[in-house]
């Protein structure tokens, strides 16, 4: 992993912001296996979620409702959508790319435009089916609701994100004229009409910072102070929900001159989570990685990705290390697991069983440098652990600082199969080797 900021521990895939518009500062960091993660702070909701919170703050969004069962398609499309057409049905998953993604059972599309006559029938084809796009990796997520929405006549389609910047300490809006694509490649396309505006978090967005976004946006039918009341809504939403992010791709024009945020993601900070407790209770478990709902509920900080050697380490900056010098030797570290600097034993026994729990994981690694964190409460957790689950890959402990010899002496009573080592590399090493 690269080096940072212990602040880094906590890791998500994330690229909507194209490393923040190609230069400007941006939380993300790259693992040395290639991953592109982030910091924890962004709880996602659901597309049908953003849109009704946008709806609560006066954002114009389309007509929606969400249904999870094919038969109730009947019905919403009686009650709802009586004189429509046709209308959108959407693939609700917490991923990007669902319009080009493919479903397992060879649907292809998450995002469909369709008559009316036909949504029950393609709702079949996408409820309890799991779909794969370039942001859910071949796992894919289950899609448990589709979105049904009314079909707009769009007439421009521009860019609208608010997100924390940290050059400016503040919220910066970022706004192009172009939409409807992602903002990498808006990003490549279009550099010089991408627009940026600081907000001054103690002040609030004014009528003129508002002003120059809309003029970034150009629209072409909307009135501008409709347009300038939206922009202010919007931040408004921003600050008062601890949004970490609101992405609007596209903000759109119809053909009679109305702003619409005909899509949108929204992050939340989890720091709020105590006075935001109404989003909060909005996350949906079955898009994440079950080992890392398992880590959170044990209150360890982890986050799983495809390597083979799985890690418990103490301390952000040393789990870091940790998997820098697997990947220098040759091996890939199969998570990211930092159980911190007072776990208890019954903790690094949960850990052990989420190591274990992987079918990816050919070997563990277990390196503990003790300051707070003592070994011997480690070496104990390990040897409990052993006796829950079936340890059938090789373990490599390396233990230093605090009750160190407590602790050794533990795992060498305990009668378990130990790779000792003296040292981070040559834990590394004895690590990768016991792969072959």
């Amino acid at each position: 992993m690269a080096r940072g900021a212990a602040a880094r521990l906590a890791l998500r895939a994330r690229k909507s912001l194209g490393s923040f518009i190609a230069g400007s500062p941006s939380s993300s960091t790259v693992c040395t296996d290639g991953h592109n993660v982030q910091q924890l702070r962004n709880l996602n909701i659901h597309e049908y979620q953003g849109a009704a919170l946008m709806s609560k703050y006066g954002v114009n969004v389309p007509k929606g409702v969400v249904v999870s069962s094919p038969s109730e398609v009947p019905e919403v499309i009686k009650e709802h959508f009586p004189n429509d057409a046709e209308v959108v049905i959407k693939s609700q998953v917490l991923a990007g790319g669902r319009g080009l993604g493919t479903f397992k059972n060879g649907f292809k599309g998450g995002v469909h435009i369709v008559k009316t006559s036909e949504v029950e029938e393609y709702a079949k084809k996408m409820l309890g089916q799991i779909l794969v796009t370039k942001q859910t990796g071949e796992a894919g997520k289950p899609v448990n609701k589709v979105f049904l929405c009314q079909r707009l006549d769009l007439v421009n389609e521009m860019y609208f994100a608010i997100a924390l910047d940290r050059a400016s300490a503040g919220p910066v809006i970022i706004a192009c004229a172009k939409g409807g694509t992602s903002i990498e490649d808006l990003a490549e396309k279009y550099p010089d009409m991408i627009i940026k505006v600081p907000v001054n978090i103690n002040t609030g967005i004014t009528d003129e910072e508002a002003a120059r976004v809309v003029e970034g946006l150009a629209p072409k039918k909307a009135d501008k102070q409709e347009c300038i009341d939206q922009v202010k809504k919007i931040y408004n939403l921003f600050v008062k929900t601890d949004c970490t992010l609101v992405e609007i791709n596209p903000l759109a024009e119809t053909a009679d001159g109305v702003l619409v945020a005909a899509d949108a993601k929204l992050n939340f900070d989890d720091n709020a989570a105590y006075r935001q407790k109404e989003i909060f209770a909005l996350r949906d478990r079955s898009q994440e990685d079950p080992r890392e709902v398992a880590a959170a509920a044990a209150d360890l900080n982890y986050i799983g990705l495809d390597g083979e050697i799985g890690c418990m380490v103490n301390g952000a900056g040393l789990a870091m290390a940790t998997m820098d010098i697997i990947k220098l030797h040759g091996g890939t570290p199969a998570n990211f697991l930092d159980v911190g600097g007072n776990a208890s034993e019954g903790q690094v026994v949960e850990a052990f069983k989420i190591l274990t729990a992987d079918p990816k994981v050919k070997a563990i690694l277990v390196n503990i440098f003790g300051g707070i964190m003592k070994c011997d409460v480690i070496a104990s957790g390990i040897v409990n652990a052993a006796k829950q689950v079936s340890l059938n890959v090789p373990l490599v402990v390396r233990l230093e600082g605090t009750n160190v010899d407590l602790g050794k002496t533990i795992l060498k009573e305990s009668g378990m199969t130990i790779i000792t080592a003296e040292d981070l590399d040559d834990a590394a090493q004895k690590a990768v080797a016991s792969l072959r």
